[in-house]
Order: structure tokens, then C-alpha cells, then sequence
């Protein structure tokens, strides 16, 4: 049974938490090192941020204020849109690592792909790596044919392709191409931003797991091998999004909750977002 430190191996041998905690919309003040270091006691070891977050220090604290050895701790950040181009992107990097106050990062991303640039983009991130300034680089946002463009001029193949995921937007045939490219899939807004609490498929699921509608969706992504992120303030949302690994869904239930696909977003979609 898999337990809070199961990892999962990326395609350069590293290896990252399927759970991790997100710390987008995370203020930026005090509370997010708090969370952070509190995630860390309840043995969370992947935290994910990034330089739009605007709380990289923050997070670099917690990580410090914890009992836990840096080498434990798996950390994400990633570059933002008006950073791309090479010389931009490397410039982003060494603020990113000076704000978080460490000696290198675990996992780096292109936030998102934009129209053009991400390709020169790249080749920042794989100088980064080769320099053993971060462990592994991966994308965010990108679709089945970013990542086609992106293989087709690269040295380095992205270990890990960070997407709005849930199951409204189950983004089946990406997930495939994916597994296909041994790209690991992480999802962001992994709970739909609370938007499938009352739904009531998974309402009817919980009450036979008794388990809360949060527990069955993550549940959901971790038995389809999903990295997840789930972000929360709250020490007792931090328990629950952990309790996960102690209970398995039936074929059928796995399958009623794929049935809620909607190929709905909340967030933006990557081929409108150009800039």
C-alpha cells in the first residue's frame, strides 16, 4: 500500500512525491512558511511554488524552519511569462534561487507556454540542468502539440508536464500522449478549486468510503499514477489531503468519476494564453 513518501521516477532517474502541497494563492506573509513547515511535520516532502506566487521566500523558510534535511524536501518553482528568452530565463532562475535561499532547485518549469519563445526558452532550462542547478526540468500548461514543437529542437525531454487536471477536465488523450513520451502528468487545481465538493457522484462515493469528497478526488489521481498539489492554509485540510493511501476505489467508481468529464477549465487555456 503506498503510503504519504510514495515517489514516483521521472524518465533522468529523479524522483518526486505523487503528493505534494501547492502554495499558489498562498499570501505570501507569514502563514505560507507556517504551512509549509507544518506540511513538512506531517511528512509532506514536495512543496510547489513559483516566481508568479510572489512567495518563494516565504516558502524557502518554512523549508529552513523545519526539522527536515533539505535533501528530503523536493522543490518546485517556475518561470513566468515575461521571462521567457534565454538570457531572461536564466535571469529569473538565479532570482528565483536567491529569493527560496538555496543551493539548487529539485524540479524547474516553464510556467506557461505562450506562443513562440519557449523553445529558446528551453534551452535555458537545459543549460540549468546540465549545470546541476536544478535536478530535472519539466513544462507546465503545455499541450500535445507545445510538446511536439518542444521535442522536436531539444536536447532534454521534459520529465514533467504540470496541467489543470481534475474530473471536469480529465484531458485523457494528453494524459496518453504523455505516458507515451514517459512525461510524468502533474495536476494543479487538483480539487477544482473546491468546485466538485457537492457533486453528487462523488458525494455518493465518499458516504460509501466514508471519507470526505476532497479524499475521493485525490484518490482518484493518485490510482491514475496523477501527481498532485492539492494547496490549503489549513493544518487540518493538510491531514486530510494526506489520509489518502489507506483506501482504494473500485474499477466502477474510478470509472462513474471519469464520467464527469466535462472538458471544463477554470483556469486559462494554454492556447489563448499567448503573450
Amino acid at each position: 500500500m503506498m503510503n504519504i513518501h510514495h515517489k514516483l521516477k521521472l524518465h533522468n532517474g529523479t524522483e518526486i512525491p505523487i503528493l505534494g502541497l501547492g502554495t499558489y494563492s498562498a499570501d505570501g506573509g507569514r502563514t505560507t512558511a507556517e504551512t509549509v513547515k507544518a506540511a513538512l511535520e506531517l511528512g509532506y516532502r514536495s512543496i510547489d511554488t513559483a516566481s508568479f506566487y510572489n512567495n518563494e521566500k516565504e516558502v524557502g523558510e518554512g523549508i529552513k524552519e523545519s526539522a527536515v534535511y533539505r535533501s528530503d524536501v523536493f522543490v518546485t518553482t517556475k518561470l513566468w511569462n515575461d521571462d521567457h528568452g534565454y538570457d531572461k530565463a536564466l535571469k529569473a532562475f538565479e532570482a528565483s534561487l536567491q529569493r527560496l535561499d538555496l543551493n539548487y532547485v529539485d524540479l524547474y518549469l516553464i510556467h506557461w507556454p505562450g506562443k513562440d519563445k519557449y523553445v529558446e526558452t528551453w534551452k535555458a532550462l537545459e543549460r540549468l540542468y546540465d549545470e546541476g542547478l536544478v535536478k530535472a526540468i519539466g513544462v507546465s500548461n503545455f499541450k500535445e502539440h507545445h510538446l511536439k514543437t518542444l521535442m522536436s529542437a531539444s536536447n532534454e525531454k521534459p520529465v514533467v508536464n504540470q496541467i489543470e487536471l481534475h474530473p471536469r477536465l480529465t484531458s485523457e488523450s494528453l494524459r496518453e500522449y504523455c505516458k507515451r513520451m514517459d512525461i510524468k502528468v502533474e495536476a494543479w487545481s487538483p480539487l477544482a478549486n473546491g468546485r466538485l465538493l457537492n457533486e453528487p457522484t462523488i458525494n455518493y462515493i465518499a458516504k460509501k468510503h466514508t471519507r470526505t469528497p476532497a479524499q475521493i478526488i485525490l484518490r482518484w489521481h493518485i490510482q491514475n499514477d496523477i501527481i498532485i498539489i492539492p494547496k490549503t492554509s489549513s493544518k487540518k485540510r493538510l491531514v486530510e489531503n494526506a489520509s489518502i493511501f489507506d483506501f482504494r476505489l473500485s474499477m466502477e467508481e474510478m470509472n462513474l468519476i471519469d464520467s464527469l468529464n466535462m472538458n471544463e477549465r477554470i483556469g486559462q487555456d494554454p492556447d489563448k494564453l499567448l503573450f
